[in-house]
């Protein structure tokens, strides 16, 4: 027999037959079912149900197999078979899902029509190894000024965004998704738990600021089963590494982890595990640290492409102390600190800059950056002090004291931004720079705020290669400087 005849033969028989282990239905308890049979199988494979819904296999003791529903419920019956293919759950992946509403299992939620995916990717893998790993350094411009200029974050970090409900988080994140507009960086935003209408909005926001064609959006609010809650952030987590070992730049957010946590936990409890610290399982440090190990940045033998998270936290009451708070802090690179005094005062975003940190530090800031803004948390917490010190006198302050108040006065105003309206990198340095020669001290707070809208867009008209320069060089060297300072001159006579 030829060999052309050979092959023809095993593609017959291949395609005749295939391999799959049947299990039966016992028991169907909500969104977990338990099933006999299937003896090979093993955790994070995929199964499928006689009626088409699919399954992923989360638990098995000698007899049983415990399976989470990732679909309806209501089409299983006990005495159905499931079926076992031998098969790890992979979706697809690629750029066609660039701009498109998906959830869990890569399915389209927009009614845009099918999405063709350029590969296949397991949702659950091992995170790179720290030899395949390189020193994070290049900065993600989040285009939040007290972020970008205090907290900086480096591509590949992880940083805890954590706060009481409505003091802005998930306006931050978006913030820094709009800010990636130009700068090729692929932003995921995975939404675990919240309402549809709150969907909705953020759409609207992404739409409106014309974020959407860069963006993926998984979607596992809370009208879809616990089965897809679950998985969403491993699944926008996936999508991520597609782009980051082709090379690429990834932003993810994880919006937000506590009701991911809150999801876990019905799971284990109906799969009757013993609960331990507020009924949370034990291994719920495992399944967000496993999560939070795969960002990172890629050394150059692998493409140098960089993955980096933004989860948030909701706590109750300023409480940082809770056990899902305390546990994605222990696994994250810093936090930024979301006050509810402070949102309630007007100061917005209501990052404490007190309590916030990063520890990466100022290796992610651009060197123009960190030469202009290396004072400027330690004078905001000061003035921050005094006002507390003195607040009950009015009279009788020394000069140092109202030089020290007028500079905390202007830095306040400078760190107060609207949302939706991030800022330039050349633009905070700009700001920066003015703070440092003492120009705004003496300004009201219309004033500053009439400086911030209007002093960037003069500039790139009287000085655009000054604007180009600092892109590109990242420094400020001192005919650049010269140039500045005449810049401010020419402002400030017409103003």
């Amino acid at each position: 027999m030829s060999s052309d005849s050979q092959d023809k033969k095993n593609l017959i028989f291949s395609s005749a037959f295939e391999v799959r282990e049947v299990g039966i239905v016992t028991s169907v308890q909500k969104f977990i079912v338990i099933a006999q049979g299937m003896p090979s199988c093993v955790s994070g494979q995929m199964v499928e149900f006689s009626s088409g819904v699919k399954g992923l296999v989360i638990g098995f003791t000698k007899k049983e197999v415990q399976i989470l529903i990732l679909g309806s419920a209501s089409e299983i019956r006990t005495g159905d078979e499931v079926h076992n293919k031998g098969r790890f759950l992979s979706l697809g992946v690629g750029k066609s899902f660039l701009g498109r509403v998906i959830n869990s299992l890569c399915e389209p939620q927009d009614g845009k029509g099918a999405i063709e995916p350029e590969d296949f990717y397991p949702v659950f893998r091992v995170a790179p190894g720290v030899m395949d790993r390189v020193p994070v350094d290049k900065t993600l411009e989040t285009g939040t000024f007290s972020i970008d200029a205090t907290i900086p974050i480096a591509k590949g970090q992880r940083q805890l965004l954590i706060g009481d409900r409505l003091t802005g988080k998930t306006t931050v994140a978006l913030d820094a998704v709009i800010n990636q507009k130009g700068k090729n960086v692929t932003c995921i935003y995975c939404c675990i738990g919240k309402t549809y209408s709150n969907l909705i909005k953020i759409l609207d926001v992404l739409k409106t600021k014309q974020a959407l064609d860069y963006t993926i959006v998984v979607s596992g609010v809370a009208s879809t089963t616990p089965g897809e809650q679950y998985l969403a952030p491993y699944t926008a987590c996936m999508l991520g590494e597609h782009f980051m070992h082709n090379g690429g730049d990834v932003l993810v957010i994880f919006d937000d982890l506590t009701r991911h946590a809150w999801i876990y936990r019905q799971i284990c409890l109906l799969l009757e595990r013993a609960p331990g610290r507020e009924a949370y399982p034990g291994d719920i440090f495992y399944i967000h640290s496993q999560l939070m190990e795969r960002a990172g940045y890629l050394r150059p033998e692998l493409g140098s492409g960089s993955m980096t998270f933004l989860p948030i936290v909701e706590i109750q009451q300023g409480d940082v102390t809770g056990y899902i708070s305390t546990n994605v802090i222990s696994m994250t690179d810093g936090q930024l600190y979301f006050s509810t005094p402070l949102f309630n005062k007007g100061f917005r975003p209501a990052v404490d800059l007190g309590l916030s940190v990063s520890r990466i530090g100022s290796k992610a800031q651009w060197p123009a950056m960190r030469a202009f803004s290396r004072n400027l948390r330690l004078d905001y917490l000061q003035y921050n002090e005094l006002v507390a010190m003195t607040q009950l006198r009015a009279t009788g302050l020394s000069k140092e004291a109202e030089a020290c108040l007028k500079r905390g006065e202007a830095i306040t105003q400078l760190l107060i931004q609207d949302k939706s309206k991030p800022a330039a990198m050349e633009e905070e340095i700009m700001q920066l720079y003015a703070l440092s020669l003492g120009i705004l001290d003496n300004l009201s707070t219309s004033e500053i705020r009439k400086f911030k809208d209007e002093f960037f867009s003069k500039v790139k008209d009287w000085e655009p290669e000054l604007v180009t320069q600092l892109r590109a060089t990242k420094e400020i060297n001192d005919p650049a400087i010269e140039k500045l300072r005449k810049c401010l001159q020419r402002y400030f006579q017409k103003a």
